[in-house]
């Protein structure tokens, strides 16, 4: 498993992915993150207030999420599953626009060519064929656009995922598989699922799958550029494994505790994301008491944002039954 920073928040070399980043984009990814994890926090409040029919938290999944989509140019397109917030939110998705399918204001959606972010897709594993179908267009177009698709676990038990990847390798598609491996597809455990780890499935369709620390922007980050700078230059797909862990539960109608020890969670509690790249910036002095209460205040106010966004939504009524003519 890539690691570029370790849970006590050093930083290593690995020279199979060498990473350049700056100071302020490792500030920029801590505060996306932050801001990522409140506006997860909130909509989750508002769930359990009634405003929202459905929510699915995004705890636990921020760096495999902030980190993976700065790898891609803002013209590449990209396909979400429904737990993407992080990715949503650095494409410029509005509250409104991320909170209107869960409270029935709409059918979902934003602008898909304005955001470079096609909506989110409820049905486990349909995104995969849509987004190697588009790259395959992009191919077809000889265009340098590459293509990234999130899915989770429980998305590889799909035939759609499997289809997928054969086609995206028998056709050399410029397209970046991120899988998010967040232990869990609902109840089921990822050893129930697959009794080899998944970056491997890559190996039987011909492609590299690499295996990285989740929770760890920086080893996310160079794993994800080094793949799309293969699909850019027409080297084909590539299987990203972001090992994370879903700190929530898998939607808000599900109950963790019925299928997970606490032990289990407290262990992963101890790898979380920020509070790893927290003792990074710390240890390295990149950041002060200023910046953090900067960014607790910049958090707040997109949580406020997103509360007041969800409650101008009118949710619609059912569809009109139209007479016959």
């Amino acid at each position: 498993m890539i690691q570029l920073l370790t849970p006590d928040g050093v930083r290593r070399d690995d020279d199979r992915f060498p990473l350049d980043v700056t100071h302020d984009e490792l500030r920029s990814m801590y505060r996306e993150m932050v801001v990522t994890r409140r506006v997860d926090a909130e909509a989750t409040a508002l769930q359990r207030q009634g405003e929202l029919g459905l929510w699915a938290p995004s705890l636990g999944q921020e760096a495999a999420q902030v980190a993976s989509v700065r790898a891609f140019a803002a013209s590449d397109m990209l396909f979400p599953s429904y737990r993407e917030h992080g990715v949503a939110l650095a494409r410029g998705v509005q509250p409104a626009e991320l909170l209107s399918l869960f409270r029935g204001a709409s059918h979902g959606g934003w602008n898909i060519a304005e955001r470079r972010l096609n909506t989110y897709t409820i049905v486990l594993a349909a995104q995969l064929l849509h987004a190697v179908g588009y790259a395959m267009g992009v191919q077809r177009d000889d265009a340098s656009e590459v293509v990234g698709v999130y899915f989770g676990d429980g998305s590889t038990s799909q035939g759609d995922a499997n289809e997928a990847f054969n086609w995206a390798s028998a056709t050399d598609a410029p397209v970046v598989f991120c899988l998010q491996n967040n232990q869990y597809a609902i109840s089921a455990p990822v050893a129930t699922q697959s009794p080899m780890p998944l970056y491997r499935r890559a190996e039987g369709f011909g492609f590299p799958g690499v295996r990285v620390d989740g929770n760890d922007v920086l080893a996310v980050l160079a794993v994800t550029r080094w793949a799309v700078d293969r699909a850019r230059a027409g080297e084909g797909p590539s299987l990203i494994e972001s090992f994370t862990y879903r700190m929530g539960p898998h939607t808000t109608s599900d109950d963790p505790r019925r299928y997970r020890e606490a032990g289990e969670l407290e262990h992963w509690r101890a790898l979380d994301p920020i509070e790893r790249l927290r003792r990074h910036l710390d240890a390295e002095q990149l950041a002060d008491a200023s910046f953090y209460a900067d960014v607790e205040a910049d958090a707040g106010a997109v949580a406020a944002a997103v509360r007041g966004a969800c409650l101008g939504l009118e949710p619609t009524g059912p569809f009109p039954v139209f007479a016959e003519a």
